[in-house]
């Protein structure tokens, strides 16, 4: 199964603010709401692009989706020691992880985005995400 490339997100504005942004709907500049939030977004984190890399940098997040199954932290336990999930998007553990193996081999979980997880995993790892 594909993960999916984008996480639903609610928000409320003021009836002015909306009606802003249907009046630009109506006049073509943008083809939904969703498409003139999308962008609005897109043009902040444009804007914030050198202190967002910095801090990537900084923080030494990954970049992106990274999966972690059953066989990557297998490994991890071979080797005798834990990972630290840092990930800036989307980290998936997958559903072939159980509880036991997540405890034994993932030290702490940081995820700017979201985290997708089997619940039984993010239950015994409650106090290892921050």
């Amino acid at each position: 199964m594909a993960a999916p490339d984008s996480e639903k997100l609610t928000i409320n504005l003021g009836y002015v603010d909306l009606g802003h942004i249907d009046l630009l709907v109506q006049e073509g500049f943008y083809s939904n709401r969703s498409d003139f939030i999308r962008t609005a977004i897109r043009h902040q984190l444009d804007r914030h692009q050198d202190t967002v890399r910095k801090s990537v940098e900084h923080r030494q997040l990954d970049l992106g989706l990274r999966r972690y199954g059953r066989a990557d932290l297998e490994a991890v336990r071979a080797s005798g020691r834990q990972v630290h999930i840092q990930v800036l998007g989307l980290a998936i553990i997958a559903a072939d992880v159980s509880a036991e193996l997540a405890m034994a081999t993932i030290a702490s979980i940081q995820v700017l985005g979201a985290l997708q997880a089997p619940p039984a995993v993010k239950a015994a790892l409650a106090d290892r995400i921050r």
